[in-house]
């Protein structure tokens, strides 16, 4: 979670920025953005153009270029998204912000190996404990995500992701909520 230090001149506050889903938030040098509502992931491209994804980030997460040492690199909003843009300064824990996004990374680069209907289980069990809560069933993931961005997440195809997910709710491993996100039963 992200901690500042209190600004100087408290009329100075950063305004926040609203971006609607699949914007990309603007990258540069010396600016983080700290989500205030929303998610959003991080992109890059493989040198065949195909999306990899390399982060997640909420509500209270904090994302931006000083912390993205990748090329090419963006950082799209899934949905709604509100965002405060700050400098590194004003991030108290930086290094361990830092530590944190590189931690997500490794992981989702290991999601992209070894049998696809594992792959996509562990990043559902990911997904699960970084969005979900608890809930009668399981565990809701409130991370609403489309087949594609699963795809992109453990390098498949979206027609493998539906088939897989089509799979394993016909096996009671996945179930759905009224507002269709994935529950995990316990």
């Amino acid at each position: 979670m992200l901690t500042l230090s209190a600004p100087a001149n408290p009329s100075a506050r950063p305004l926040v920025q609203t971006f609607k889903r699949r914007d990309i938030l603007p990258l540069e040098a010396n600016r983080l953005w700290q989500i205030q509502s929303g998610a959003v992931r991080l992109l890059t491209l493989s040198e065949e153009g195909t999306p990899i994804t390399l982060g997640f980030w909420e509500s209270g997460d904090l994302t931006g270029q000083p912390l993205i040492c990748i090329q090419p690199g963006e950082i799209e909003c899934l949905t709604k998204v509100q965002a405060v843009p700050l400098s590194p300064e004003q991030c108290w824990n930086f290094q361990s912000v830092m530590r944190s996004h590189l931690h997500q990374m490794q992981e989702l680069i290991r999601f992209r190996q070894g049998q696809v209907p594992q792959r996509l289980q562990q990043l559902l069990g990911w997904l699960a404990l970084k969005f979900g809560r608890p809930v009668e069933q399981g565990r809701l993931i409130q991370l609403r995500l489309t087949h594609q961005d699963m795809a992109d997440a453990i390098g498949t195809s979206r027609v493998t992701v539906t088939r897989l997910m089509q799979e394993l709710e016909r096996n009671g491993k996945i179930g759905y909520s009224e507002k269709n996100c994935v529950i995990l039963p316990e």
